[in-house]
């Protein structure tokens, strides 16, 4: 059976790394959507616990994917222990497969894990997760950029945090 790993801090998960899980989770029997601490975006707007059950809310009408917590330790370590045969990675443009080139070339080398990359839609192409944080904590509207249990979490939230 073949299981695909998609790791990722999302924080928030949005609209574009949903589309991205579902691509994937019309082409593999098994997707498992890792949460994962990155000391490269000390930006924290949610914990990877509620991180998680964010993305399992915002996947619950995927019946083929599973959302963990990674780390800590490398990706490839988490796709060994979840069974993963290949590693995804959504690409919004030039500079994310660079990024991600490098990436995905050490994971190979190291572990045997190939990376898949995936385009994301058109639609979503200019969303990131760092943008979606500012604008929110500038006091902008994010409703159509985020599922629907990000958006009430947000609202949870007492009112955004001025950076």
């Amino acid at each position: 059976m073949a299981t695909a790993l998609v790791p990722g801090s999302f924080n928030p998960v949005h609209l574009g790394h949903v589309r991205i899980v579902e691509t994937v989770a019309a082409t593999v029997e098994r997707v498992v959507v890792a949460a994962v601490g990155n000391p490269n975006k000390p930006s924290e707007l949610f914990d990877l616990d509620r991180r998680a059950q964010l993305l399992g809310e915002s996947l619950a009408h995927l019946g083929n994917v599973e959302v963990v917590i990674g780390g800590p330790g490398l990706v490839v370590d988490l796709a060994r222990r979840v069974g993963a045969t290949v590693l995804v990675k959504g690409i919004r443009g030039v500079a994310d497969l660079e990024s991600e080139s490098q990436m995905a070339h050490m994971n190979l080398a190291m572990a045997g894990i190939p990376t898949v990359f995936v385009p994301t839609s058109q639609e979503f192409a200019h969303l990131s997760s760092t943008l979606i944080r500012e604008i929110w904590r500038l006091g902008g509207n994010v409703s159509a950029m985020v599922p629907a249990p990000v958006l009430r979490a947000l609202a949870e939230m007492q009112e955004p945090p001025r950076s």
